[in-house]
């Protein structure tokens, strides 16, 4: 067993508004600088929809991730023949238009304008050649358009249903749609990581988060087609690829990323996971249906004497061993088996999870809303305005069973909550809907809580970080006394 801990997160979907404050705090700390306008590190999408950039979960179209063929595991973009090729023309690459050409309007236009009897506008003009332009698209361009025909039926994921579940989802009365935040998932096997001819991509050995050694980039951009989930950049200014750094800065400082921290919403989870790195090949390469359950076997109980004694065994310290006794990840994932990782079937274990939308799932509805019909407490999935083959492509590679489990959890804590604080509920029916969520009434009450009432510590779990035990056992002799002041030399003045 080859513990290691991984800095993971959870966006709980039922909560998120699609307010971007998010993405604009990502994009004014990181991503304001010239070659770097149209990078999103953190986006808010419209599901169903086609995403940004446009249809990224096409693996056909972009080959992301990784593919099981004859029980062997490999890159879909490429082996190591196809490599060389891919130097000089990569047919999977995103193109500009696939995002959008970042613009600005040419303001000198409204001082300049003549006099006239009409009003003068200021012109568009790409930020990359500074020609005029006509604008016609956007990061967001299709948000709030879930279920109409413009772009939702273009969804990716809509290839999985019927004809008939498709023609229902696109009925105004049953017209619908949901956020999903997207951001690095800081995989536990990368395929970013993997594709990079020249290493330029690494994941930090204390804490999992995948980043961009600038130095070594030569813009080959192939961590720009391995990446299913298209979080890795290209600065078209410098040359050299940018993603998602997971705000390492303020992780050592003891602060949420920017993107957690300013969550109007509040969906969002942080805490450490620890993970038995013997396990990643196996869980890679079984079969679709099963790949959530492997994801989830590779997940350690942090309070198993085996599993602390295996990570101190590693150099994981004592109080980030109690890091991951807090987490409100592992609770989510590990012990209620709500949340469930974007597109597992990529194989590329992704640590970011999702509890999937709940809404309105009641299909019947009366003269004071949706209701539950009769004893049927879990029925009305079956007719859910978002259908559980849609959201079982998203989050569980097509099994419906696990995305089912999940929301009978989050309907049986429903149900039970309104009992305690509305008690209008039959208390017999309360339990049976709890026992038939495999739930009991204490599991309920903390998941209500967690959901509902969680302070910022119960949300973020950061981890005390030990920047001079890493600094120790990575950098040269030299670059460990200046940075330490081991071996007589001081640490630089701070100043005053």
């Amino acid at each position: 067993m080859d513990v290691r801990a991984q800095v993971s997160m959870v966006f709980h979907l039922d909560k998120c508004i699609g307010c971007h404050t998010c993405s604009l705090a990502c994009k004014g700390i990181w991503t304001d600088r010239r070659g770097t306008e149209y990078m999103y590190w953190n986006n808010v999408e419209t599901k169903p929809g086609t995403g940004y950039p446009t249809l990224w979960e096409d693996q056909e179209k972009y080959r992301g991730g990784w593919k099981l063929k004859d029980g062997e595991i490999g890159l879909r973009l490429q082996g190591k023949a196809a490599t060389l090729g891919n130097l000089f023309h990569n047919r999977s690459l995103p193109v500009l238009d696939d995002y959008y050409e970042p613009f600005t309007y040419r303001y000198q236009d409204l001082f300049d304008a003549p006099p006239s009897d009409d009003q003068p506008t200021a012109r568009p003009i790409s930020m990359v050649t500074g020609d005029l332009m006509d604008i016609e698209a956007g990061p967001n361009w299709d948000d709030d358009l879930g279920g109409s025909q413009l772009y939702a039926e273009n969804d990716f994921n809509l290839s999985a249903l019927t004809d008939k579940e498709r023609k229902a989802l696109f009925e105004v009365e049953r017209m619908i749609h949901f956020y999903l935040p997207r951001i690095c998932n800081h995989c536990l096997n990368p395929a970013c990581v993997a594709a990079c001819p020249a290493a330029a991509l690494y994941k930090r050995g204390e804490d999992g988060i995948v980043l961009v050694n600038q130095d070594k980039c030569r813009a080959w951009r192939m961590c720009v087609s391995g990446c299913p989930y298209k979080k890795v950049y290209y600065n078209w200014g410098t040359g050299k690829s940018e993603k998602c750094i997971l705000c390492f800065p303020r992780l050592e400082t003891g602060q949420a990323p920017a993107c957690f921290h300013s969550c109007v919403g509040r969906i969002r989870y942080l805490g450490l996971v620890l993970y038995d790195a013997d396990r990643i090949r196996k869980a890679v390469e079984v079969s679709d249906d099963a790949l959530v359950a492997a994801q989830r076997d590779i997940l350690l109980d942090p309070f198993d004497p085996e599993v602390i004694a295996g990570a101190k065994d590693n150099g994981i310290d004592d109080l980030w061993i109690q890091a991951a006794q807090k987490s409100p990840v592992y609770k989510f994932v590990k012990v209620w088996n709500l949340a469930l990782p974007l597109h597992p079937e990529a194989r590329t274990l992704p640590m970011l999870y999702y509890i999937p939308p709940l809404l309105p799932v009641m299909a019947s509805m009366d003269a004071h809303g949706y209701e539950i019909q009769g004893d049927d407490y879990f029925g009305s999935l079956d007719q859910a305005r978002i259908p559980l083959r849609y959201l079982a492509r998203l989050f569980a590679a097509g099994n419906e069973e696990i995305v089912r489990a999940a929301l009978q959890k989050l309907i049986a804590v429903r149900i039970y909550r309104r009992q305690e604080t509305v008690g209008d509920g039959d208390p017999a029916g309360v339990e049976r809907a709890l026992s038939e969520a495999g739930m009991t009434p204490e599991e309920a009450e903390a998941i209500f809580r967690l959901t509902a009432l969680p302070t910022l510590e119960d949300r973020f779990a950061v981890p005390p970080y030990h920047r001079e035990m890493a600094i120790e056992a990575t950098a040269d002799p030299q670059a460990r006394k200046q940075a330490t002041g081991v071996g007589g030399l001081k640490p630089p003045a701070r100043g005053p």
